[in-house]
This record gives structure tokens, sequence and C-alpha cells, in this order.
């Protein structure tokens, strides 16, 4: 991956709860997030998200939460124990020029990449895998944060998207991010 990969230590401060006066992760989830859904998490850090979209996704719903950090993914994986959530949580170590997600083709309702497509290498490659992954209309949901990614760049990674079959349906507002709403197309 990039050199901008978050510093696993980070991690830490990141799954804090103190960053829930900033950021509230289910206001921020639940209007995308149901019950039984296949949720696809690609950099999830220590999981501040992770642990809310396994709430919300339930017993009968999956989260699989990729990253290339192991440190990270242990963290993870303590907090999803402590949290007793380990059924709906799958956590994967893959390499920095793939997601390793080939076996969910056409399988996820629903994608969170919160600040992590700046980090990426090829994000026309990123855009593609999570395309492939996949239902046709399923949701992407993009936000970056204003204080790395400017105005600008975050459209280039939009147009990105739109190229592997993603369009824009909104642009919630998120504090300090830009952020939009994308849906997969019908099969390209």
């Amino acid at each position: 991956m990039a050199q901008r990969v978050c510093p696993w230590w980070l991690g830490y401060f990141l799954a804090s709860p103190l960053r829930r006066w900033m950021l509230d992760p289910i206001a921020a989830l639940q209007p995308y997030v149901r019950e039984g859904m296949t949720v696809l998490e690609p950099g999830p850090g220590m999981g501040f998200f992770t642990i809310e979209l396994a709430r919300l996704v339930g017993a009968s719903g999956r989260v699989v939460a990729v990253d290339i950090q192991p440190k990270m993914l242990a963290g993870l994986k303590r907090r999803v124990a402590k949290a007793r959530l380990p059924g709906q949580v799958e956590a994967r170590l893959v390499s920095p020029d793939s997601l390793g997600v080939a076996d969910l083709k056409g399988s996820v309702d629903f994608t969170l990449a919160f600040a992590v497509v700046h980090e990426l290498p090829s994000v026309s490659k990123f855009f593609g895998e999570v395309r492939d992954a996949s239902k046709p209309g399923a949701s992407l949901l993009v936000v970056e944060p204003v204080g790395h990614v400017k105005e600008e760049d975050f459209e280039s990674e939009l147009a990105a998207a739109g190229q592997a079959g993603f369009a824009v349906k909104g642009r919630p507002a998120v504090r300090r991010s830009h952020a939009a709403l994308l849906k997969r197309s019908e099969p390209l």
C-alpha cells in the first residue's frame, strides 16, 4: 500500500470511546445497515465502526473486515470478542494490492470505506473489487477526512467509483469529512 497508511498504534486512539463525541457511529451507519446484511469494511482499524456494524446486522448478518496490518486486526478481534460479537465479524488479513474478497462475489449489501480510499495504491482497482463483491443495488459509503483529502481529490475518487459502476446517490453530512453514498448499478 501507499506510504500514507495509518500506523497501527493510532488504531487505539481511533477506537477510543472519546471519538464518539465527534462522530456517533450508530447515527452514521443506521440509515444504511439492517439486520441480516453482509457488510464489507476495508481498513477497519481496531473496530470503531465494526462493532456497531456487527450489532446492526445482528446474528443473521455478517461483517467482513479486511486490513493489511496484523496489529490492527489483533486489536479488532479483541474488541469484537469483548463485545461478544465474534459470530458476526470475520477479520481478514489481506495483501496491499487486493481486498481479498473474490469469494464474496455478488453478496455484499453495504460497504463502508471510511478514511481509507486515499491510502490505497490503486483507487480504480479498489472500486472494481468492491463492485465485484457487491450485489446490484448495493450501497457504498465513502468518507474521507478533509484534513487528508482535498475536495478535488475526493471528486477524483468518486469519478473512479463511477467508472467502476457506482453512481452517487447522496452526500450525507459527516463532520469534518467529504462523504458520498453510492449505489452499484446493475451488472456491467
